[in-house]
C-alpha cells in the first residue's frame, strides 16, 4: 500500500510566533459543529464550538471546550447546566448568528428543558447536561457534562467545519 502526499507537509514546532500555523493545522481535522446555550441573567447565552465530544457511554458524558478569553466565557463556567446542539446543514444561517453575537437566540422563542436551559428544536442531535467537571487545557478549559436527556432526528445532512469554513457533508 503506498500513501502519496500532494504537496511538500509543512512542518514546524508550535510556539507562540506561530499560532496562526498551529490554528490552520488543527483546522484541517473536519468536525460538526455545535451551539451550546445556557440561561443567564442576560437571556440565553449561546456560543459555537467544534471542540464537542462524546467521553463515555456508562455514565453518559460529553466534553465541549470554551475559550478562556472569549467574552461568552463567564456565562459558561457559571452555568450549572448547558444544551449542546448538532447543527442540521440547513441551521448554517444560525450557526453565524450564534457566532457574531452571543445573544443571537433571546429573539427566538426557545422551550426551556427541566433545568431551565433554552434548548433548540430541528437540530440533528441534542445534549442536555449536567455540568460534572471543569478541567484546565492551556487558553480553554474542558467541560465534562452529564448527558441527562438526548435527542435526535433520523434524516438530515450535518454541518461540517473544515479549514475555517462551514458546508454540508453528504451521507450515502
Amino acid at each position: 500500500m503506498s500513501i502519496h502526499a500532494s504537496a511538500s507537509p509543512n512542518a514546524f514546532v508550535p510556539d507562540e510566533s506561530n499560532t496562526r500555523l498551529l490554528r490552520d493545522a488543527f483546522g484541517r481535522f473536519a468536525t460538526g459543529v455545535t451551539i451550546v446555550t445556557a440561561a443567564t441573567e442576560d437571556g440565553v447565552a449561546a456560543i459555537t464550538a467544534n471542540s464537542f465530544s462524546s467521553v463515555s457511554l456508562s455514565p453518559p458524558l460529553v466534553l465541549w471546550s470554551p475559550d478562556k478569553a472569549s467574552r461568552r466565557f463567564s456565562y459558561f463556567e457559571q452555568a450549572t447546566s448547558y444544551a449542546v446542539h448538532v447543527l442540521s446543514a440547513e441551521q448554517d444561517d444560525l450557526c453565524w448568528a450564534v457566532a457574531r453575537d452571543a445573544f443571537a437566540l433571546n429573539d427566538h422563542n426557545l422551550s426551556l428543558n427541566a433545568e431551565g436551559v433554552p434548548v433548540l428544536e430541528n437540530c440533528l442531535a441534542r445534549f442536555e447536561c449536567t455540568k460534572t467537571a471543569v478541567y484546565e487545557g492551556g487558553d480553554h478549559v474542558i467541560m465534562l457534562g452529564q448527558v441527562n436527556r438526548a435527542q435526535m432526528r433520523e434524516e438530515g445532512d450535518p454541518l461540517a467545519f473544515y479549514k475555517g469554513q462551514v458546508g454540508r457533508f453528504t451521507a450515502d
